[in-house]
């Protein structure tokens, strides 16, 4: 099948290549000509693991074209809108300029047939309007969310743990539905869940699934706050109750929380739209969420003072992670930048290291020493932070290692990700979060 993307950022590109790769025709279109142009070549914009040999692979076939005329969607049966859906800068609702700029762009090249499947979260009651507008030229949208998991994208797109597409009622509806099974063909064969459902149940999907895992992430954070004027071990606890089957142990990792360019500013999103809604109160606990989350980076700032004798002034803080998550590049909403530029500000001579986030972080936060060797970043410390754990510091770092070179041998682990035990063996003063 001919398919079009709209909007090669991660989400597009992502989706582009992946379609490609299980046999479909497929031509990613973007404003961006220099990302266009990385991504003609078969160079991924980003880091993203698998990404770059699917992309290759399909860019080299023909199977996978690149192109800034978005005239070239002409003559795809499908029509993917992939683009942002940034917070707003004046408020906390989702900016729909992308999305509206994507169909307008679009609509003059649709054909009588064709479908738009609309990738991007958006709030819910959005996929309403636009299909009026789409329906005017013969087209039918559907609602088709992305669950992606930065780190794990490709995967996720190509074996997803369930497909949900919001259709219109009628026979449009079931059309639509039955053209997107054949798009993702692959994965409906194998039995994965194909959900078929309205527009405002499909926009709902993605918000509501975010929602909660921001919810348990927090949730387990709070109980680190009471962990931590008790003596109770958080980590201890998040087992215990990770063996009941109803919660789980999954997305209860106490630390400085979740960032990134979804949970922050969808559960955002999500609650001004429900303010608009005028059923803000049922959302009401989602502001808590946010405020937790946000404590505890202040938290682990607090923990390195303190841990330094009440000041960091003048004091040489080496910071392990830079990116929000391991795994990737992406460093927007980022704690541990957060973490870093606190601690800047407080008169810290800070060291950010991070195995794939350096370049990203250093256009955003420029004041910010960066060092791409680990061991480097390390020598003459006063203090360590563990702030993004990829294996370079959670496995492959031991304490005696990394003790020879500090200055100091103080660690805050605001991921709760080391061995508490083995460092202070080695003789290290170890400060988790909620952690005794």
């Amino acid at each position: 099948m001919r398919l079009s993307v709209i909007g090669c950022g991660y989400l597009g590109a992502v989706h582009a290549a992946a379609m490609a790769s299980i046999g479909h025709e497929v031509v990613g279109i973007d404003v961006d000509e220099s990302k266009v142009t990385a991504l003609r070549e078969g160079r991924a914009p980003f880091f993203e693991p698998g990404l770059p040999e699917i992309l290759t692979e399909g860019v080299a076939s023909g199977g996978l074209t690149f192109t800034t005329d978005i005239a070239a969607a002409a003559g795809a049966a499908v029509h993917f809108i992939g683009v942002g859906t940034p917070q707003q800068k004046d408020g906390y609702g989702a900016d729909l300029t992308y999305v509206n700029a994507a169909v307008d762009a679009l609509l003059p090249h649709l054909s009588p047939g064709d479908i738009v499947a609309g990738k991007s979260t958006v709030p819910v009651g959005t996929a309403a309007v636009l299909a009026e507008r789409i329906a005017k030229k013969g087209a039918t949208l559907v609602w088709n969310p992305e669950f992606l998991r930065e780190g794990w994208a490709v995967k996720d797109t190509i074996d997803p743990d369930r497909l949900v597409t919001g259709v219109p009622e009628g026979s449009a509806g079931e059309r639509a539905a039955d053209i997107l099974r054949e798009v993702y063909h692959p994965s409906v064969a194998k039995g994965t869940p194909f959900i078929v459902t309205d527009y405002a149940t499909a926009e709902l999907v993605k918000v509501a699934a975010n929602a909660f895992l921001a919810t348990k992430i927090s949730f387990i954070n709070a109980m680190a706050e009471i962990a931590e004027v008790t003596g109770a071990d958080v980590t201890a606890l998040a087992d215990a109750i990770g063996h009941d089957a109803r919660i789980g142990r999954r997305f209860l990792g106490a630390g400085v929380g979740f960032g990134g360019g979804c949970l922050p500013k969808d559960i955002r999103a999500f609650s001004a739209r429900a303010e608009e809604l005028g059923r803000g109160e049922s959302v009401a606990f989602l502001r808590e969420i946010d405020a937790i989350n946000l404590r505890r980076r202040e938290r682990a700032v607090q923990l390195v003072i303190s841990s330094l004798g009440g000041s960091v002034h003048g004091k040489r803080v080496a910071v392990l992670g830079a990116a929000f998550k391991p795994h990737s590049d992406d460093i927007r909403d980022s704690p541990a930048l957060d973490v870093a530029v606190r601690l800047r500000g407080l008169g810290a001579d800070v060291v950010v290291t991070d195995p794939q986030a350096i370049e990203n972080s250093r256009r955003v936060h420029p004041q910010l020493t960066y060092i791409e060797d680990r061991d480097e970043a390390l020598t003459g410390a006063d203090a360590v932070v563990v702030v993004t754990e990829w294996d370079e510091y959670r496995r492959q770092l031991s304490p005696e290692h990394a003790a020879s070179l500090t200055h100091g041998r103080i660690i805050v682990d605001g991921r709760n990700c080391l061995d508490p035990a083995a460092w202070r063996a080695a003789g290290w003063e170890y400060y988790g979060m909620g952690r005794p």
